[in-house]
């Protein structure tokens, strides 16, 4: 069955390549960057999600606010602009985007991408999509984290921003920044006092050391 699904996923991001494809004099290059953007995102995550499907869950905090935040994110993220771009639906909402957006949306979303993967890594098996302890749960202060308290947060900024400026629609432009930025407020507070009941000290000295998106400037 998981296989099958698998193969589903894989056979609709061919024909959503195909139609982006078609589309691409409509669209413009933003487009297909995006797209390869979120096919990247799926292949860095899913052998994580794989290692750590096993992991027995101690704790889960907030399970119906997390699905309905994640479902705003990928409505953001992923169904919210593939529409757009492959029907036109929001084409009342298009703007002339540029050359330079794009360029720079390039590069942001290889910054993200980037820095999705790599703390992805640091992470390891204390990795999950929702707001939960895993048991033997960890704190991770190596790599990327050394200096930044959240940094795939920050990756998913960057690949939002990217978003933004790789798509030119008001609509479906910045609609992952806006899901993903509900989803901040809502959750960091949450995952930081979760944090600090497990950890204690030793994660509020973490916290005095560090910022939660970008490195303290000294």
């Amino acid at each position: 069955m998981i296989r099958h699904r698998q193969l589903l996923f894989w056979v609709f991001l061919v024909v959503l390549g195909a139609c982006l494809i078609w589309r691409l004099p409509i669209n413009g290059w933003g487009s297909l960057i995006w797209f390869t953007g979120s096919v990247a995102l799926f292949v860095i995550r899913h052998p994580h999600q794989t290692k750590t499907q096993d992991m027995v869950t101690a704790q889960r905090f907030n399970a119906g606010t997390e699905q309905l935040l994640l479902i705003l994110v990928t409505l953001g993220m992923q169904v919210i602009p593939g529409v757009h771009l492959v029907t036109g639906l929001l084409e009342f909402a298009d703007h002339a985007g540029g050359t330079v957006a794009p360029a720079i949306g390039f590069f942001a979303l290889l910054t993200g991408l980037w820095l999705f993967w790599r703390s992805h890594v640091d992470l390891g098996r204390n990795w999950s999509v929702t707001l939960e302890l895993r048991q033997y749960h960890g704190l991770i202060t190596k790599g990327v984290y050394t200096h930044i308290r959240h940094p795939m947060y920050t990756a998913i900024f960057l690949i939002s921003t990217a978003q933004l400026l790789l798509i030119a629609n008001w609509i479906a432009g910045p609609a992952a920044l806006i899901a993903f930025s509900l989803m901040c407020i809502f959750r960091i507070p949450q995952e930081e006092r979760m944090m600090k009941e497990q950890f204690g000290d030793r994660y509020q000295q973490y916290m005095d050391r560090t910022r939660r998106f970008f490195p303290k400037v000294y």
